[in-house]
């Protein structure tokens, strides 16, 4: 499976409490190469888990890899800013729908409805793996 990972789904993945948690765990178990993901998913991630370190292993157990440069990224990151201004979008977020731009053929994995509004190229519907009746 070829996938980006948002910031809810490590979450869900990580707490066994969370409603999302066997979905995520469903994914996990069907991954065959690591989930791309950025550091600012990472940041949230760990802020929401109160863990680092369980957020490290995830990368050192190659379920996550780190495959974003913002610096590399910041003009189209601002043009979706601005694009999504009205809905407040934080950075992980617009790293995200940019990520799926530079890798088409990867789908989001996530439990953020944003994402189902959020356009990749301007027009484009980002393909998304999420919760069933998300």
């Amino acid at each position: 499976m070829k996938a980006i990972a948002d910031t809810g789904f490590i979450v869900a993945f990580v707490n066994r409490h969370d409603q999302h948690h066997q979905w995520a765990a469903s994914v996990a178990r069907q991954i065959t190469e690591p989930l791309l993901t950025c550091e600012p998913v990472l940041a949230e991630a760990a802020f929401q888990v109160r863990s680092s370190s369980i957020i490290i292993e995830l990368l050192q157990d190659s379920l996550l890899t780190l495959s974003f440069n913002i610096d590399k990224n910041l003009q189209h990151l601002k043009q979706l800013a601005i694009r999504y201004e009205d809905r407040s979008p934080d950075l992980a977020d617009l790293c995200i729908v940019r990520m799926s731009e530079l890798y088409p053929k990867h789908s989001v994995v996530t439990v953020d409805h944003d994402f189902k509004v959020y356009r990749r190229n301007k027009r484009d519907l980002i393909p998304l793996l999420t919760p069933p009746h998300s």
